[in-house]
């Protein structure tokens, strides 16, 4: 029987059917109704263990509703920390950041990497050659930034993210559209200079964006929430199951 593993982030429902750590038929979801679309996708197929991991968090009714149509439950929110103890992550980690720091640890055994995730937020994590969290950093996600500066100022129009910059704009739009990813780029590499000797992970929506302008090596890694899921889901099962 299959697992099924979900991803409810701020924006979107992510899930897949896994059988082991591979990942099967995957589905997204954009909307408001986003457990009511996760129940869909259960009417058909019963999971063997359904992992849910939410940034909205699970209510007890939306808890008993999901026992019903799986076998067992896994769930990991900011009220079920103790997943993340498991492999020895603090508990403020977000679960996205937690599934993609174990997706690191076992795509790059023995290495120490780096991880940036670009999305609502721009996150970038450090785990040592032994697989230990080293800790992380959050600023705003590219289009967080761009939003940003249209609200709060008064003069500067929304800018979509440019195909291509110019080292200094020569207009408003162009100021802004240089502004916003020059400084995402000036990250990145300092980031990348502070650990030289680190793997350097690209995830996240905009994590193809960035990858091209890069010029140092980097892996970008699509479904890396999925995949760290499908891995503490498949962990469960050897330890729980059989």
């Amino acid at each position: 029987m299959a697992n099924l593993v979900v991803e409810a982030g701020n924006t979107a429902l992510k899930a897949a059917w896994v059988e082991g750590i591979t990942l099967g038929k995957t589905f997204r979801y954009q909307g408001e109704k986003m457990m009511d679309y996760l129940l869909s996708l259960l009417e058909k197929d019963r999971p063997e263990v359904l992992t849910v991991a939410s940034a909205f968090g699970v209510s007890a009714e939306e808890e008993a509703l999901l026992r019903e149509r799986c076998g067992y439950l896994l769930i990991l929110d900011p009220a079920h920390t103790d997943l993340l103890l498991r492999y020895n992550l603090p508990e403020h980690l977000s679960y996205d950041r937690a599934a993609e720091l174990v997706a690191a640890a076992f795509l790059f055994k023995e290495k120490p990497v780096t991880v940036f995730d670009f999305g609502t937020t721009l996150t970038v994590d450090f785990l040592s050659r032994e697989g230990r969290y080293l800790g992380g950093n959050i600023s705003p996600g590219c289009r967080t930034r761009f939003k940003s500066l249209e609200r709060y100022s008064k003069n500067l129009p929304l800018v979509d993210t440019p195909d291509q910059i110019q080292p200094e704009g020569h207009s408003i739009r162009e100021s802004v559209a240089s502004g916003v990813i020059s400084g995402i780029m000036f990250e990145i590499e300092g980031y990348t200079r502070l650990r030289p000797d680190n793997i350097v992970i690209f995830t996240g929506g905009d994590a193809i964006y960035f990858a091209k302008k890069m010029k140092n090596s980097i892996f970008v890694v699509c479904n890396m929430v999925l995949m760290g899921l499908a891995l503490i889901t498949d962990d469960y099962v050897k330890k729980n199951l059989k």
